[in-house]
């Protein structure tokens, strides 16, 4: 097994990394809209661009390649932080770490010879903060709402950004209004409401949380943080792969196989690679990037399916992935440009399918995923049945969550 070491996280002890030279700098350029491409500065929040679409940060790529090399990061901090410089914030008094990132690659060579695989790995996001891999995103959009005064934020989610938000805001001091469904997990909402978040219940899926939240009176007082709606979480999600790349000697798998609701771990992924490369620190090779949903809620397979550049509103969704129940996607497009730059692809599975892959993961690996997790696998077995996953291949998937916060819905299933 591949796993990082232990380190503490003292916040009276300033964390850095050393560039060429000793210099320290802000390399923080500017935010760029993804469709449009119009910028806007960073010195205040913003949400989406006036055309709609998402911001990316960008980064003064051109000078920090003068200054950090790929061996440059503190071996002693291990969260995501340790690649600071590609992060918008720098002042360690304003970042809000639990210290998220630096999961363990698990080998599973059962399942790799079961499938005839060279080599399998799983991502396990399950060993962030609040056992999920939104511990990342929040971390670092919560920094960012700490740095800009921000005293209220607020999010729709099916489950796993309520508590990771929950516990970023508690420790920031900043209050957190969380829309979630009827049906959430009582595990998950015991999490929020121990760190003190509002949390208020609306019957349906995530997309009724959404509008929920916006027809709510106070909403124009707080700042939204859903989903691709503000520049940062996907900050936080592009260091998996960071930490990928780096775990693997800065190699990058052929194959990385995720479970897509919102998708900003897909898009944050390849824009890290994008930035990697940029620096120096890898080739030009990428992963075949391969989307998996449940059949009960599959627009982004539909769309890829169909040759289209973006997604139809899944009507009556349902899945016991709740992470994945996402009936439209606000970055549908860049998931869908992800997959086909990447020569990937997008493959839905049954529900049966996913509880049985819960049993065969947890038993051949000792790491008990969450359904979205387990997708992956049942996912993996239909792209190799289908000749997209090749016997020579080394592929990633991610547990995006620990099975432990799904008790509720999985205990009379399994």
């Amino acid at each position: 097994m591949i796993r990082p070491l232990l380190f503490i996280v003292d916040k009276s002890i300033k964390v850095d990394y050393y560039l060429k030279n000793d210099m320290r700098e802000n390399f923080f350029k500017n935010l760029k809209c993804t469709l449009c491409g119009a910028s806007y500065s960073p010195e205040k929040p913003h949400n989406l661009c006036q055309c709609g679409a998402p911001l990316f940060a960008r980064y003064e790529i051109g000078e920090l390649k003068k200054k950090l090399e790929r061996n440059s990061f503190d071996k002693k901090n291990l969260s995501i932080w340790r690649y600071k410089e590609l992060l918008p914030l720098q002042d360690e008094k304003e970042i809000v770490s639990l210290g998220e990132g630096f999961t363990p690659l698990i080998q599973a060579n059962d399942l790799a010879e079961e499938l005839k695989i060279k080599k399998l790995l799983i991502k396990d996001e399950s060993q962030n903060p609040t056992s999920s891999f939104k511990a990342r995103g929040m971390s670092a959009a919560v920094s960012m709402a700490k740095k800009y005064g921000i005293k209220d934020i607020c999010l729709p989610s099916a489950g796993n950004a309520a508590s990771a938000l929950s516990a970023y805001c508690a420790e920031a001091k900043i209050a957190a209004h969380i829309f979630v469904p009827e049906k959430i997990e009582p595990e998950i909402l015991l999490e929020c409401r121990v760190f003190g978040s509002d949390i208020r219940k609306v019957k349906g899926a995530i997309s009724d949380c959404a509008n929920a939240m916006q027809n709510d009176r106070n909403y124009k007082n707080w700042f939204d943080l859903s989903t691709l709606k503000e520049p940062y979480r996907i900050e936080g999600k592009k260091t998996m792969g960071y930490e990928l790349a780096e775990q693997l000697n800065w190699k990058l798998p052929d194959v990385i196989i995720y479970p897509t609701g919102g998708g900003t771990g897909l898009i944050g992924m390849w824009k890290g690679f994008d930035e990697l490369e940029k620096l120096g620190f890898i080739d030009k090779k990428r992963p075949r990037m391969i989307s998996v949903q449940s059949e009960g809620c599959a627009p982004i397979v539909k769309a890829f399916q169909q040759g289209k550049e973006i997604s139809e509103f899944w009507e009556n969704s349902k899945t016991i992935a709740s992470g994945i129940n996402v009936p439209k996607a606000l970055g549908d497009f860049l998931i869908l440009k992800v997959l086909r730059e990447s020569k990937g692809s997008a493959v839905s599975v049954k529900e049966e399918e996913i509880l049985k892959s819960i049993k065969d993961i947890s038993q051949s690996t000792g790491i008990f995923p969450c359904p979205e997790g387990a997708a992956t696998l049942a996912g993996l077995k239909k792209l190799k049945q289908k000749g997209l996953v090749r016997e020579d291949d080394l592929v990633v998937l991610f547990n995006t969550a620990s099975g432990l916060k799904y008790v509720n819905t999985l205990k009379p299933l399994l």
